[in-house]
C-alpha cells in the first residue's frame, strides 16, 4: 500500500529576523514532548543564541559535506532524513538553492520528497521569496530577490502560520544585534531594512496569508464532505414519488489569457495575471505572439527559455504562437481556450497623429475589446508610470478619447 502523503506546515514571516525558525524550533519540541518522533533536518540559525537555544535537545541529522569550485559547503543530508524516517522533520529555508550534484535544485524540492515519503514536515520562508510577488517586493524594497518558490508549494501547505512583529520591533531586534552580526546592522538599516520597506512587507505578507485561507476555505471540501455524511435532498411530488433532481446552477470556470513578449517587462504581466488567476480559482494560459518565418536570436531564445521557466514555476501552459497580426492571433487563442480574461501590459505612448488612431480600431486594445466582445480585457499598469503621473497632470495630452494607460476596461 503507498503510503500517505506527509503534512506541510510553513511559518511565514515579512523578513529575516521576525522570528520563523524559534517559532518552528518551539512548536517542533512541543510536539516532541508529546511523545511523537522529531528530528532537525536543516537549521540556519544565523549565529542567533536564542534560536539555537530552542533546538537544544532536538536530533539532528547531520549535514552533507560537499565541494562546489573548491569552497567547503554543507546541505542537508536527503537521503539520510528519508532513512532516518521520523514522524516530524523540520527543515529551515524553503526557497534555498541547493549546491550542485545533490538530488534537487531547491530545498522545497526535498521537502516535496520528504512529504511524499509519509513524513511531516514544519519549515519557514519569507513572503519575499515568491514567484508571483518577485516584481511587487522589487519595487517596494529596490532589490531583485534571486531565489524564489513557486506559490503552488504555500498552496499545498496544509498550515501556513503568519510570524508577525512590527517593523519597530523588527528593527530594535536587529539594532540589538539578534538578527545580523553588529558589522552588518548599520548597512542592513540603510537598505532593506528601512521602516517603509518593512511596513509595505508586513501589509504584503498579511495580504498574501489572507488571500491564502480564503482560497482553502472555498475551494477545500468541508469535514462532513470528506467523511460522506452529508445527507442528499431527496424531493418529493405531491403524491409522496420522489421526485426527478432539480438540476443545478452550472458553475461558470474562468479562464484567464496573459498576453506576454520576449522582454523583460513581461514577466510582470505574467505575475500579476497569475495571481488574479488564484483569486478567481482559475486556470491561466500565456501567450507570445512571434512573426512568422524568422528564427529566434539568442537573446530571443534566453528569453524565451526564461518565460519558459517562469510560466512552469507558476503553473501556467505557455503557448507559443506565430502571427503577424498580434490581434489577430490573440482573440483566435482566447476564442478556442474560452477565456474570459485577457490581460496585456501598458499600451505605449502614442505621438503625433497616431494619437488620433490609438482609439480607433487599429489599437491592439479597441481590437480586442470588439473581437472579444463578454470577455474581460485589462491592462497591467507598468508601476513606473506612477511616478510621472503628476508631470501628465501638469501637461496633459490632447483630448483623444480614453487613455490606454487606463487600469481596466471591460468588453461589451
Amino acid at each position: 500500500m503507498a503510503e500517505e502523503r506527509g503534512h506541510l506546515k510553513v511559518f511565514i514571516g515579512m523578513a529575516p529576523g521576525v522570528g520563523k525558525t524559534y517559532r518552528m524550533l518551539n512548536e517542533g519540541r512541543l510536539e516532541s514532548d508529546s511523545g511523537r518522533d522529531v528530528v532537525v533536518g536543516y537549521l540556519e540559525s544565523h549565529g542567533r543564541e536564542e534560536t539555537v537555544a530552542q533546538a537544544e535537545g532536538l536530533e539532528m541529522i547531520p549535514r552533507r559535506q560537499l565541494t562546489h569550485r573548491g569552497v567547503a559547503l554543507e546541505e542537508m543530508d536527503l537521503p539520510a532524513v528519508l532513512a532516518r524516517k521520523p514522524e516530524l522533520c523540520l527543515i529551515d529555508e524553503l526557497a534555498h538553492t541547493n549546491v550542485p550534484g545533490v538530488e534537487h535544485e531547491k530545498r522545497y524540492e526535498d521537502v516535496r520528497q520528504v512529504i511524499e515519503a509519509g513524513i511531516d514536515v514544519f519549515s519557514t520562508v519569507n513572503v519575499q521569496h515568491l514567484e508571483s510577488l518577485n516584481d511587487q517586493i522589487t519595487q517596494l524594497t529596490g532589490a531583485r530577490v534571486r531565489e524564489t518558490i513557486p506559490d503552488e508549494v504555500l498552496s499545498i501547505a496544509d498550515e501556513v502560520v503568519l510570524i508577525d512583529v512590527t517593523p519597530e520591533t523588527l528593527i530594535a531586534r536587529l539594532r540589538a544585534g539578534k538578527v545580523y552580526r553588529p558589522e552588518r546592522v548599520q548597512a542592513a538599516l540603510n537598505n532593506f531594512f528601512k521602516i517603509e520597506n518593512l511596513a509595505a512587507l508586513r501589509e504584503t505578507a498579511l495580504r498574501q496569508v489572507a488571500e491564502d485561507v480564503e482560497v482553502k476555505r472555498l475551494v477545500r471540501p468541508s469535514e462532513a464532505e470528506r467523511a460522506g455524511r452529508a445527507a442528499p435532498v431527496i424531493r418529493r411530488d405531491e403524491d409522496g414519488l420522489a421526485a426527478p433532481p432539480e438540476p443545478g446552477p452550472q458553475a461558470i470556470a474562468e479562464r484567464l489569457l496573459a498576453l506576454a513578449t520576449l522582454e523583460p517587462h513581461s514577466e510582470r504581466i505574467v505575475r500579476r495575471a497569475w495571481r488574479s488567476a488564484q483569486r478567481l480559482d482559475a486556470e491561466l494560459d500565456v501567450l507570445v505572439v512571434r512573426p512568422p518565418g524568422r528564427p529566434p536570436s539568442p537573446e530571443d531564445r534566453k528569453r524565451l527559455e526564461e518565460m519558459r521557466r517562469l510560466s512552469a514555476m507558476l503553473g501556467a501552459r505557455l503557448r507559443l504562437e506565430e502571427g503577424e497580426d498580434v490581434a489577430e492571433v490573440a482573440i483566435r487563442t482566447a476564442r478556442a481556450l474560452g477565456a474570459t480574461y485577457v490581460l496585456m501590459g501598458t499600451p505605449a505612448q502614442p505621438r503625433g497623429l497616431a494619437r488620433v488612431a490609438a482609439g480607433s480600431e487599429r489599437s491592439l486594445l479597441m481590437r480586442l475589446l470588439r473581437g472579444l466582445p463578454g470577455v474581460d480585457v485589462r491592462i497591467v499598469a507598468d508601476p513606473s508610470l506612477r511616478q510621472s503621473s503628476e508631470a501628465e497632470e501638469a501637461h496633459p495630452p490632447d483630448a483623444a478619447g480614453p487613455s490606454p494607460d487606463a487600469p481596466e476596461r471591460r468588453g461589451s
